[in-house]
């Protein structure tokens, strides 16, 4: 019965993606019933056509122990460059299952940035093994991207890049281009440098095609073309792209020589990395964290931020135990204090976001930031206002009082006020100290809010009703 199924199930799953764009099941349980039999000709047809990050995506989708033995059997036949498509835990996975020698052999055919992407998470150990076996001109090239810091230009460059001299002529680099097997996959610019190596200007493809082939490359070179130091932070390097709207730049070393170029891709996945990081950092999640970390891991990970949170809380607790008096005398100010606290915090947060994605984006600087800051300022009081009324309106009208009413309109104001202050100076304080705002803003901003919000309505309440 069951040998009965394999094949009708080969027949009728024959695209990945469904028409949702989700993942075909039935494609994944395809693929796991050929590494059952260990059919090469039958896998490689099937995922042969599949794009780099489709492929990612079904390693992801596959079980476990079939993503190793996927790869083994395809052999030469598998795109290594999938494996930058997956998530970190996944590939840590498959390396550590997978021998040294058929590591070396599939990132030995990847871009060089591709290649150290794979390798710059392996342990130093098996990192060096990986690279022994790689031959030497090869190795080089990698070490040397390894060696810079993470997070700079040089570890994310391509190192693969088309670099002529001063003399050659428009002819003799388009001969050459055409004679030469072994350029890089994708390019967009010439490089033009002297006998040591040291950038003279950039040539884009549509110039280099238009001019007549007797031109001189050093003529038609761009000195004034804006380029990356190897040791520039990826951030920078990704505003830079997008200020300038670039496809391509070239990487230079401390000593102006052309070490490599960063491309278009490279800083989409940049964006993408520091946009996602961000995102979890403001929830007090590690921006590593992934959907296929371990439960244990990512239980670690979170009780860092939960801790502080509990103790953070503890000083809203202590500002309410300053009141127990009143709140005794006065359940209504127990039942509606979390209202204000709950609109203070939700107010900060609001605020808070924008500021963190304006200093990432390097949108807020010294130059707008008390515009940034008056504009939440008068934002807090409208809405404090508007939310004033309508709360103390529902409160007088649930508890039958117009004092109340009065007394939970002005906190809200008082917290709405405070919510914009915390909500705008934090991130640009924590920013200025050299801490990450994103990670550290929402629980400080989260206790000005609750601390000023119960402290502003029981404080009010307490002197209105003098309880």
């Amino acid at each position: 019965m069951n040998e009965r199924a394999e094949p009708d199930l080969l027949e009728t799953a024959l695209s990945f993606r469904d028409g949702d764009g989700e993942v075909n099941a039935a494609f994944v349980a395809n693929v796991a019933a050929l590494i059952a039999r260990k059919d090469h000709d039958s896998l490689a047809a099937l995922v042969e056509d599949l794009h780099e990050a489709d492929l990612g995506g079904l390693l992801e989708a596959m079980d476990t122990e079939d993503r190793p033995l996927f790869i083994e059997i395809l052999g030469k036949d598998f795109d290594f460059t999938a494996l930058t498509e997956v998530d970190d835990a996944v590939r840590e996975e498959i390396l550590d299952e997978l021998e040294p020698e058929t590591v070396a052999e599939g990132v030995r055919d990847l871009d060089s940035d591709d290649a150290v992407y794979i390798l710059e998470d392996m342990d130093e150990a098996d990192k060096a093994e990986i690279l022994d076996k790689l031959p030497a001109t090869e190795r080089i090239a990698l070490q040397k991207s390894l060696d810079y810091p993470e997070e700079t230009a040089g570890r994310r460059m391509q190192t693969e890049v088309i670099a002529v001299p001063l003399f050659w002529t428009v002819g003799q680099t388009i001969d050459f281009m055409r004679d030469t097997q072994d350029l890089p996959e994708t390019f967009y610019e010439i490089y033009v440098v002297d006998p040591a190596h040291r950038f003279v200007g950039a040539v884009a493809l549509d110039k280099l095609l238009r001019t007549k082939r007797q031109a001189k490359m050093s003529v038609l070179a761009d000195p004034e073309r804006r380029t990356v130091d190897a040791s520039d932070e990826l951030t920078d390097v990704a505003q830079m792209f997008k200020r300038y709207n670039f496809v391509s730049a070239p990487v230079l070393d401390d000593a102006r020589r052309l070490v490599g170029v960063m491309t278009i891709d490279d800083v989409v996945d940049i964006l993408d990395e520091e946009a996602d990081e961000e995102i979890k950092a403001l929830g007090g999640v590690k921006g590593d964290e992934e959907l296929s970390d371990s439960v244990p891991a990512i239980a670690r990970s979170r009780f860092q931020w939960l801790f502080i949170n509990l103790v953070t809380a503890f000083f809203a607790a202590t500002v309410m135990k300053l009141f127990e008096g009143s709140l005794e005398k006065m359940v209504a100010l127990a039942v509606l204090a979390p209202v204000v606290a709950s609109q203070g915090g939700n107010a900060a947060t609001q605020t808070m976001t924008v500021a963190v994605r304006a200093l990432a984006t390097g949108e807020l600087g010294n130059w707008n930031m008390s515009r940034f800051i008056t504009r939440e300022l008068l934002v807090s009081f409208i809405n404090g206002a508007a939310f004033a009324l309508i709360t103390g309106a529902v409160a007088a009208l649930w508890f039958s009082s117009a004092g109340l009413g009065v007394v939970i309109g002005l906190a809200i104001i008082t917290n709405l006020f405070a919510a914009a202050v915390a909500g705008a100076s934090i991130p640009i304080i924590l920013d200025k100290l050299g801490i990450d705002p994103a990670v550290s803003s929402g629980t400080f901003v989260t206790t000005v809010t609750d601390v000023v919000g119960f402290f502003a309505f029981l404080g009010i309440a307490t002197l209105w009703f003098r309880l």
